[in-house]
């Protein structure tokens, strides 16, 4: 079955008491047993909601998995996930990642004695230098949150397994559409369903997927017992988003490619990243493990001046400033002040983090009226 049909088609079934072609928003909390342990699958909605359950299976299987699990927000999934470690662990993060996992890394889960160590992954002997029989887990963004750098997801697959530990990649940026890190060797893939997946700004949502029989039990004892879940309403969001997630990511990488063109010839622009472009760093990684470049762009301006940066954000009509991604709709944001305020200058400017550097999330509006409204903030 094909990307497009198990959108639309995958772990769903019409309603059996009306025949409704929609999932149903099944607002129960609980569920009325025959008799004890005598019941349909569903005994109280923390464990199991019938309207999460079709979005779980619809997910995983768009994801090219067995298992997957929602939960109140992408850091919920990644909470889950970090909790399956113990203390004495270690975990090695990309260097260049969203702000949000580094605060959960380093505010939350540090001081319960797992040890995280941040890397470039562009050269993948990075990873080995801080590899140690304590290290658990290699947790992998690609594309990276804000820089668009690009990880080779089979090669550090490899040295997660000679070295007997999980592999896990946050695929929000790419989306199911355009990479699946299951296929390329990885262990579980996460996703902040808030952004392309919900596609429409209304949801916030987390996922995990994974193919393990044992990691996926662990998983969902998490899941159940610490109670991170979403809720019914925000289940039935996402899977209606997800039924045109195909056709919303090809406009964005449509759109996403014709901004970043124009950026790069634009004289006040410094330099803008993007994975289309053939001489950014791992442009034949992307090649390889991507479909296509998808709709997040970044780019400095020239002089390195904040204020100039903060001009710019403000001035767009069309691009909203605001955080977040992957809606319809098209976003700015400034990473310094915004998403990646959470961590130090010194370590933000070290990824590449400057006060000139804007983020977009390109969205599916007519893609002239989009350049029409950058050129006239630039100028």
């Amino acid at each position: 079955m094909k990307f497009g049909t198990k959108a639309i088609h995958a772990g769903l079934e019409y309603d059996s008491a009306t025949g409704a072609i929609m999932t149903p928003i099944y607002q129960t909390s609980t569920y009325v047993q025959a008799g004890i342990g005598n019941h349909k699958g569903y005994e109280y909605s923390r464990t199991l909601n019938p309207t999460r359950h079709a979005l779980e299976k619809n997910i995983a299987a768009i994801e090219n998995g067995k298992y997957g699990a929602c939960f109140g927000s992408g850091l919920a999934a990644m909470d889950c996930l970090i909790k399956t470690l113990n203390p004495g662990d270690e975990v090695i993060s990309t260097d260049d990642l969203y702000g949000g996992s580094y605060r959960i890394f380093t505010t939350i889960f540090q001081k319960y004695g797992i040890k995280f160590h941040f890397v470039s992954m562009n050269d993948t002997s990075e990873i080995e230098v801080k590899m140690n029989k304590n290290t658990k887990l290699i947790w992998v963004e690609t594309p990276t949150n804000p820089m668009m750098n690009i990880i080779d997801i089979e090669a550090v697959s490899k040295i997660a397994k000679a070295n007997n530990c999980l592999l896990a990649v946050d695929n929000t940026f790419a989306t199911p559409y355009l990479q699946n890190p299951l296929d390329l060797g990885a262990d579980v893939v996460m996703h902040s369903v808030t952004k392309y997946l919900g596609g429409h700004s209304d949801v916030v949502m987390g996922a995990l997927i994974c193919n393990d029989d044992a990691l996926a039990e662990e998983i969902y004892r998490i899941q159940n017992s610490s109670g991170a879940v979403c809720g019914p309403q925000d289940s039935f969001l996402v899977l209606r988003g997800i039924k045109t997630l195909h056709l919303r990511v090809q406009r964005h990488c449509e759109n996403g490619k014709a901004i970043a063109n124009f950026l790069r010839n634009h004289p006040k622009i410094d330099d803008v990243f993007w994975p289309g472009f053939e001489n950014h760093p791992n442009h034949d990684v992307a090649k390889r493990q991507m479909r296509d470049f998808g709709g997040m762009v970044s780019f400095t301006l020239v002089g390195n001046q904040l204020e100039d940066a903060l001009n710019v954000v403000k001035k767009v009509e069309i691009f909203a400033l605001a955080e977040s991604l992957g809606g319809v709709e098209s976003l700015i944001g400034h990473p310094a002040t915004m998403t990646h305020a959470a961590i130090p200058k010194e370590e933000r400017e070290k990824t590449g983090v400057v006060d000139t550097l804007i983020r977009l999330s390109v969205g599916v509006e007519d893609v002239e009226d989009l350049i029409a409204d950058l050129e006239k903030a630039l100028s």
